[in-house]
């Protein structure tokens, strides 16, 4: 099988080597950047969304946003408030304040003051504790509003430890607590925000987690008869192992074939147990996404295993594959706009889907420092739990995850689900992918 040609990711990898049998080499195993490079790359990253930072506080009416970092439970903000490096202070507590004239003022209040905390941070004034120094800061800036961890609905958006609470309320006096708010819309915002300057390697990110997938559902990894699903998820994580990239969940499979009843599990197709072997005539599908440069990708494909004789997956599941990339259709260009409310697309997208005769379901959330991570979700389940709608915003990354279900002729009117989930960004003309969708199954011979 021929493999993406992985030194065409930019600013993803480099070179080790020149000549004709490196090549060779970088196209099994491409080099990524270095750790220290990765960090280097990171760090212009965040000195950009640090230069975002006092617009999004002054829309949400917070004079003084803080993150308190917990050693060995560190804050799931940390990384991307603070360089991305390892935080073994004890207790670590990074201070953003709206200075008024004076811009935004930074203050790292850390076991371990150095030079890479300095880059980004002001350390407090010689001799001052912790304490001191944030208790001077209120007095100073007099914030109205001191956002802490608190009160979201995510682990990301509520991660203030107790005792950390408890050690700011002391910190700054009780009077204080009346202050306290939730950080969480500035938090989603300032997560929802994508930079241009992670377009690229984003891109990048996306097609290696596809060359993966791709090598996954090939003649390479799968025997029909003989290799089994837990076969594939080994692989899958060993080739992450190989390339040293993370994932933040665990490669799932599922299974179809004529004649069986797939079990389903939360209202989808149940995921195939790690015995069961794949056969001739199976549909296939994966759920897998990469970690890497603090970013993370989701992506759903399917494969046929062809039958002997067959050169091609039947009609019928072609066409199921076709009604799906229909309702990526309605839902990426027809339904969505920036500023449009994620309830009316999802609303418009199905109302479109029933009047065609298309059984389908949208389950879409956001994308970029988390998987599921924080924005506006096109989701049936938000639908149904009578959540806020979000407006959508431009730049935004998104996992547009979906399925349809069509019966298939030539498996006796069996209805087949076709689930399929890629990364997009939002732009004025609606969601665009990556790179391009799936419309034809991935053949196994």
């Amino acid at each position: 099988m021929t493999l993406l040609k992985w030194a065409a990711l930019p600013l993803l990898f480099l070179a080790a080597c020149t000549g004709p049998r490196c090549a060779a080499q970088k196209a099994e195993t491409p080099q990524l950047l270095s750790l220290s490079q990765q960090i280097a790359l990171r760090e212009d990253w965040l000195d950009k969304r640090h230069g975002l930072l006092l617009e999004m506080m002054r829309r949400h009416g917070v004079g003084m946003w803080i993150i308190v970092n917990e050693e060995f439970n560190d804050d799931p903000l940390t990384q991307f408030v603070a360089p991305p490096r390892p935080y073994a202070g004890n207790r670590d507590i990074f201070v953003f304040v709206d200075a008024g004239a004076e811009g935004l003022k930074r203050v790292a209040l850390t076991g371990y003051a150095e030079e890479s905390i300095l880059k980004f941070f002001e350390a407090p004034e010689e001799g001052q504790s912790a304490p001191e120094a944030l208790k001077s800061l209120d007095s100073r800036y007099q914030p109205k509003a001191i956002a802490l961890g608190i009160g979201g609905k995510r682990g990301v958006t509520r991660s203030l430890t107790k005792d950390g609470y408890a050690y700011l309320l002391d910190a700054f006096g009780a009077e204080a607590e009346a202050r306290f708010v939730s950080a969480a819309p500035l938090i989603e915002e300032y997560l929802d925000t994508r930079l241009p300057e992670e377009w690229e390697p984003y891109k990048g990110m996306v097609e290696l987690t596809d060359a993966i997938v791709k090598e996954a559902f090939s003649s390479k990894v799968i025997v029909p008869g003989k290799t089994t699903v837990g076969d594939v998820r080994r692989w899958l994580y060993d080739r992450l192992g190989a390339l040293g990239v993370g994932t933040w969940f665990q490669p799932d499979m599922r299974v179809q074939r004529k004649g069986g009843i797939p079990a389903k599990s939360r209202g989808f197709l149940a995921v195939a147990k790690e015995e069961l072997v794949i056969e001739r005539g199976d549909l296939i599908h994966v759920d897998f996404g990469i970690s890497y440069l603090g970013l993370h990708t989701d992506w759903q494909k399917m494969a046929y295993v062809l039958r002997d004789g067959e050169t091609d997956a039947p009609e019928g599941l072609k066409n199921a594959l076709a009604n799906t990339n229909a309702l990526q259709d309605v839902l990426m260009v027809r339904a969505s706009r920036p500023g449009r409310s994620s309830a009316d697309v999802y609303d418009e997208t199905m109302a479109e889907m029933t009047a065609r005769g298309i059984e389908a379901q949208v389950y879409s959330h956001p994308l970029g420092n988390h998987g599921h991570a924080l924005g506006a979700s096109i989701d049936f389940r938000s639908s149904t739990r009578k959540d806020t709608p979000k407006p959508l915003r431009e730049g935004s990354y998104i996992a547009i995850e979906l399925n349809t279900a069509t019966p298939v002729p030539e498996w006796d009117g069996q209805k087949v689900a076709v689930m399929e989930e890629d990364p997009a960004y939002l732009t004025q003309e609606g969601w665009k992918f990556f790179v391009p969708r799936q419309e034809a199954f991935y053949l196994i011979k």
